[in-house]
């Protein structure tokens, strides 16, 4: 059973990986509103890794008996001025979802809560992220959407499923 402080916090990130996930899905719609098909499906895709982050979250909870508790989430910015602007908020908000996987870590080994430090440590390799690389590129070809597209096209992960992951709820 997971340790309770812990299992507060993880039900507080489940609302983080939500609200990550309604945030790709406003910039997916930003980027599918200017015609940017290879960034729109960029970010679909990414606004369904996010979610699924958070089912696996909530399957772990199930799993060891631990109370689920899905809680709202702020709107995500939609309006943006260029299409810059979702690319560095993308990569605002990877960095402070890393730091609150950093910080559950911290609280599972403070806990001894060795199985939940466990289950974190694929999260942790989730963090390592390419939006840094693709703010570059966005903000070298502003003026070139074609060159973005390309970029985004030729760059894409190859789709295949990691089978270290946890399992996702409802999957």
């Amino acid at each position: 059973m997971p340790a309770p402080r812990f299992v507060e916090q993880l039900n507080a990130q489940i609302g983080n990986e939500l609200a990550a996930h309604q945030q790709y899905l406003a910039c997916a719609v930003h980027y599918d509103a200017e015609t940017m098909p290879q960034m729109a499906a960029f970010f679909y895709a990414q606004a369904l890794e996010e979610r699924d982050h958070a089912m696996m979250m909530v399957q772990y909870l199930l799993d060891t008996d631990s109370a689920v508790v899905i809680p709202g989430v702020p709107a995500p910015l939609s309006s943006f001025d260029d299409v810059v602007g979702p690319v560095a908020l993308a990569l605002e908000q990877e960095r402070q979802v890393a730091e609150q996987i950093y910080d559950l870590v911290r609280t599972a080994r403070e806990e001894q809560d060795f199985a939940s430090e466990q289950f974190l440590q694929w999260f942790i390799k989730e963090q390592v992220a390419t939006m840094s690389d693709l703010l570059a590129v966005v903000r070298r070809n502003l003026d070139d959407v074609e060159d973005i597209e390309e970029y985004v096209a030729r760059e894409q992960d190859s789709g295949l499923d990691d089978p270290t992951a946890p399992r996702v709820a409802g999957a």
